[in-house]
């Protein structure tokens, strides 16, 4: 069983046997539905495509309503394609759900996500810089500065690469080996140790 499509719901702890109170996030995985199977003769991979989360056929096209129709399914919001599914239990229409999941005996979790946007950010919070120091000698304003980004004469010109102020977050972030520590199938959750990227609402991949 190699994954499913869900949410972030947000965080919460539990307690372990010996007491210890453990950081958790909560995952809202599934039900998918199997839209489409794809095979080395006709598409030069073998892929199973999985859908998540309902939309309404007025923000669903024409080429997106007849897809999810051959799979006998209703319109659905992401699809995500999975290499390594057992393609000899799997037929077109079929539904994964969190149980799945358990009995596959999944213990440890790969989730990605898109991290948090944080939008144009100095070189000291997107690089980690301690900013150039000291208020004497001259420097006035200069705390969260980046300082000299190379030198003047030569090669008059800053190097492509160089860590500099920019747009931070929004990025493509897989976490891995997060510890499962409990499924709630009748609710479709998952909680997984420790925190995973993204805000709450956005989807995220999960994959054994």
């Amino acid at each position: 069983m190699p994954g499913l499509i869900g949410k972030k719901v947000g965080m919460t702890s539990v307690f372990d046997a010996d007491g210890k109170n453990i950081p958790c996030t909560v995952i809202e995985a599934g039900p998918c539905v199997v839209t489409q199977i794809r095979t080395v003769e006709k598409d030069g991979y073998a892929a199973v495509q999985l859908a998540y989360d309902d939309k309404t056929e007025k923000h669903t096209s024409k080429p997106e309503m007849g897809h999810f129709k051959k799979a006998g399914t209703t319109p659905k919001r992401k699809l995500v394609e999975f290499k390594n599914f057992d393609f000899s239990a799997i037929n077109l229409g079929d539904t994964i759900t969190v149980s799945d999941l358990e009995q596959a005996g999944a213990e440890w979790l790969d989730v990605t996500g898109i991290s948090k946007g944080k939008g144009f950010q100095g070189v000291v919070k997107r690089h980690g810089f301690a900013g150039v120091g000291g208020q004497t000698h001259g420097q006035h304003n200069r705390l969260r500065h980046p300082g000299s980004m190379g030198a003047s004469s030569w090669p008059s010109r800053v190097f492509p690469g160089m860590r500099m102020a920019g747009r931070m977050g929004g990025d493509r972030v897989k976490v891995q080996n997060l510890k499962v520590i409990k499924f709630i199938p009748e609710n479709n959750l998952i909680l997984v140790k420790g925190s995973i990227p993204g805000a709450k609402g956005s989807y995220v991949i999960l994959e054994d």
